[in-house]
């Protein structure tokens, strides 16, 4: 690396010692007769003294990695008998001393990167570096995560996958045991390496795994112990991008392979500037030079147009050699177009009418380029879909002297069109054309219950077997004139024949009346020695607890976008009236039916449009014309990660009443109200809750 670098700048040097205006040209010859290193303080200056003072600053630029400052003097030859000069003096390693015929080139090795400030003092120029500060607001990040002391004293490595992402990403997961592990990952070549601080490894997870059959960039993974830390290194080929996060205990790091992009200096997916960073001084200089200078510099061919002209003043710090060219190019009016790794600049204006020649060109032999046919064997979409979208008349895919035929029994489509585009057609088919990815949506319709009632009631009758003389008539003392007893419930049997209970006796006819079930009875009769006055009183109550719950579970695989039903139930018969005035027999459904469409995302989720019914017979309601039906409907569309559970829907009902049933004015009495009385407390809950749980099916590619 360290000859390469000295080499580019050596070319560096050539190009630049080729600068110069014409009043350089005419200046008289001048040299370096010397060149002094001193350190004051945190300033080290470099003293260079010359044989004729210099009428200005050299133009002058800096490499960040590694660090080095250039300068250029025009005019002038080394006169201190050498190329090279060790120091070893603070930051500054050693000084190149380069001459190409009448100019000369000032190379600073230094150990870290500096800035510096140029003064001209006589015969001497002075230039005084200092170290180069960081960028305000930025803390430079030296790890991915630092070590914490461990909760748990010892912290290992439990665990490492390998799994292949939906892009084609490689994904590296860690298992630790404790998340306050020390985590250093960085880039080495084309190698990425990942060093655990003070992390046991496990024996059996000391090995090298070869993963080139996932076909992800990533080949092969080897995980080994260094002293007291762990290092796994990760081997990609091609184009790739890394990306690291910490979740908890589980360290993953992802290989993304990247497509090169023609138009992209430095290929990847972030924004931004990434070039290695440059600094650069010039005053007046050849745009066509500083380009080439740039060009030799990171290593890219590039074709200059010879349209392009014209000098340009920069002055650049610390910035990335693509934001640089960047700004050169915007500063002129050009634009450049990248194949491989040639770049061609030249101005706007001629790359376009260049493109737009290019482009009616290859129109004009589209329509001269002889037809070709092709037969397309389609395996997973219909031919019938596959024509209609090459030969849609809204958005036509063949060339306008293309045609295509179908042929359905074979599921084959036959093209006959350019050679160009036939090579489109192929390409579009083996997107297209791919067995679709099936989808298992389970719904659980939950139906809980809740019911709790309560009677109490009273029956009630006082006879006197003696009567009185009223108006001529006779009659009993009795506590309330109502309905005759008729139910043996009221007739307790301890006396058969006298009296006659159910026919003689009128009473308080209140008894507990419940929903469900036979309320439970407690019967008295008082009576006196001569049985000629009787008291029968019967008190029934019910207390009624219960609790249910229906689970229903349809569930349906189908094909992604492509809508699914499953049903089970009844089919209700009803008549119905024709236009004619007769009747006929008609059906209703009353069923259990799931249908729904599901979509899945690029991120491995599902949308899903679902509807379900739940319907069931009502018996207990008969309206006249038929057995009504008690309707569950639910309609709409969610987003549901693959294997999660939703709840799309849910209705929750109380019923509370509490209904006294009492004779007047006797069922308001205090303390003895109650005799004359019925009651009844009911407190019903319902309710409904619909959940929906998709999962692709789809082999996973995993190594544990």
């Amino acid at each position: 690396m360290k000859q390469i670098t000295q080499y580019l700048l050596g070319l560096i040097g050539g190009v630049l010692l080729a600068f110069g205006t014409a009043s350089a040209q005419d200046a008289r010859s001048n040299s370096i007769e010397s060149m002094a290193v001193v350190q004051q303080g945190h300033v080290l200056n470099v003293k260079l003294t010359f044989k004729e003072p210099l009428k200005a600053l050299p133009p002058a630029f800096s490499v960040a990695k590694p660090p080095r400052i250039a300068l250029d003097f025009a005019n002038t030859t080394n006169g201190l008998g050498r190329s090279s000069q060790a120091y070893n003096e603070g930051d500054l390693k050693s000084a190149n001393i380069v001459q190409a015929e009448d100019r000369t080139r000032v190379v600073l090795n230094l150990h870290k990167a500096m800035t510096y400030e140029a003064s001209i003092d006589g015969n001497t120029l002075v230039l005084a570096l200092l170290p180069s500060r960081a960028v305000e607001g930025v803390v430079p990040v030296e790890h991915f995560a630092k070590a914490l002391p461990s909760a748990q004293g010892v912290n290992s490595i439990r665990d490492i996958g390998f799994r292949r992402g939906k892009d084609g990403e490689a994904r590296i997961t860690v298992d630790l045991s404790d998340s306050n592990a020390g985590i250093d990952i960085r880039q080495q070549g084309s190698t990425l390496v990942v060093d655990f601080a003070k992390v046991v490894l496990p024996d059996s997870l000391r090995k090298r795994l070869d993963v080139a059959d996932f076909a992800t960039p990533v080949q092969t993974v080897t995980t080994t112990v260094k002293g007291d830390n762990v290092r796994m290194t990760i081997v990609p080929r091609g184009l790739w991008e890394h990306n690291a996060y910490q979740s908890d205990t589980q360290f993953v790091v992802e290989v993304k392979p990247v497509v090169e992009n023609p138009n992209k200096l430095i290929q990847g997916t972030r924004g931004g500037y990434q070039g290695e960073k440059l600094s650069l001084n010039f005053q007046n200089v050849d745009v066509r030079r500083l380009l080439q200078v740039i060009g030799e510099f990171t290593g890219m061919n590039m074709v200059i147009s010879d349209s392009v002209s014209g000098a340009i003043t920069l002055i650049l710090k610390d910035v990335p050699w693509d934001q640089a060219l960047d700004i050169i190019m915007q500063q002129k009016g050009l634009d450049m177009r990248k194949n491989g790794n040639v770049i061609l600049i030249a101005p706007r204006d001629e790359i376009a009418t260049k493109e737009k020649l290019e482009f009616e060109s290859k129109l004009q032999i589209s329509d001269l380029e002889p037809l070709q046919t092709e037969s397309f064997q389609l395996s997973y979409i219909r031919a019938e879909d596959m024509h209609k979208l090459f030969d849609n008349p809204t958005q036509r895919m063949l060339s306008k002297r293309g045609s295509a035929v179908l042929e359905p029994r074979s599921n084959m489509v036959i093209v006959k069109d350019t050679p160009s585009r036939l090579d489109e057609l192929r390409h579009i088919i083996t997107k297209v054309d791919v067995a679709a990815r099936q989808v298992m949506i389970e719904a659980r319709i939950v139906e809980a219950g809740d019911s709790f009632a309560k009677n109490l009631g009273i029956r009630l009758g006082w006879n006197q077997r003696q009567g009185y003389a009223f108006g001529g008539q006779g009659f009993g003392g009795n506590a309330m004139a109502g309905a005759r007893v008729n139910t043996p419930g009221f007739y307790t049997g301890q006396i058969r024949d006298i009296p006659n209970f159910n026919t003689d006796a009128l009473n308080v006819n209140l008894p507990a009346t419940p929903r469900t079930g036979n309320a439970g009875l407690f019967s008295l009769v008082l009576y006196n020695s001569a049985l000629t006055q009787f008291l029968n009183t019967e008190i029934s109550a019910l207390e009624a607890d219960g609790r249910g719950k229906v689970i229903s579970s349809p569930r349906v695989m189908t094909a992604n976008n492509i809508e699914a039903l499953i049903e089970q139930g009844v089919e209700i018969p009803y008549q119905q009236a024709t236009s004619s005035g007769a009747t006929s027999i008609s059906f209703k459904k009353a069923v259990l039916s799931l249908k729904v469409t599901p979509q899945i995302t690029p991120d491995g989720n599902v949308t899903m449009k679902v509807e379900v019914n739940k319907d069931t017979p009502n018996t207990r309601l008969n309206t006249g014309a038929g057995v009504a039906i008690d309707n569950k409907h639910v309609k709409t569309e969610v987003l549901v990660e693959n294997g999660g559970t939703v709840v799309i829907g849910g209705i929750y009902t109380q019923e509370v009443r509490n209904n006294t049933q009492r004779i007047p004015f006797f069922g308001d009495l205090p303390y003895i109200g109650w005799l004359f009385k019925s009651r009844e407390w009911i407190d019903d809950k319902q309710e409904l809750l619909i959940f929906i749980t998709p999962r692709i099916v789809a082999e996973g590619l995993a190594v544990r």
